[in-house]
């Protein structure tokens, strides 16, 4: 839940559970990023409204990690929040792009280094260019992918721009 006075989260966590290090909180820990750690049991299809509702949040909050790649099959990460989808048509108009599309579950996972449902934009195999919806920038705390299915992250958005080097883009459209 987000207490609104302070601006952060405070996810219940029923059941207390040890998450093992996975790429991205290793690379998290490497650059000394605070962050909270949020497991959830994870459905297959679910996606974000399924993590949402386990930990009590806003889906708006939720950010998913999505791998495509451009008209020359170059992958690169989006990040969006989890109520909004991606409009292709604009993300390729803001970056230059003829198209962009969403990459098939192998080629993301060979790209990323992380099973679909568990991609985190953190310790990525390959590196690859970021872009990120710009009101996600605007929010107190999202959580995204920790690097596994069934684990979430919170951290300040700040973090993506600073360490990833995501460039805000303006590409969110409703379902």
């Amino acid at each position: 839940m987000v207490d609104a006075s302070r601006g952060h989260y405070n996810a219940p966590m029923s059941k207390s559970r040890h998450v093992s290090e996975t790429p991205a909180t290793q690379f998290l820990r490497r650059h000394k990023v605070e962050f909270g750690e949020h497991p959830y049991d994870y459905v297959d299809h679910g996606g974000t409204s399924e993590s949402s509702r386990q930990l009590g949040v806003d889906e708006h909050h939720v950010v998913k990690t999505l791998v495509m790649e451009d008209e020359q099959a170059k992958p690169l990460v989006v990040l969006m929040h989890g109520d909004r989808t991606v409009s292709t048509k604009n993300l390729a108009r803001q970056i230059g792009a003829k198209r962009v599309e969403p990459c098939k579950p192998e080629v993301a996972s060979r790209h990323s280094g992380y099973l679909i449902g568990g991609t985190s934009p953190f310790g990525t195999k390959k590196a690859m260019p970021v872009y990120v919806e710009s009101t996600i920038l605007e929010l107190d705390r999202i959580l995204i992918n920790g690097g596994r299915r069934g684990f979430l992250v919170s951290i300040a958005p700040g973090v993506l721009t600073s360490l990833l080097s995501a460039k805000p883009v303006q590409c969110a459209s409703v379902d």
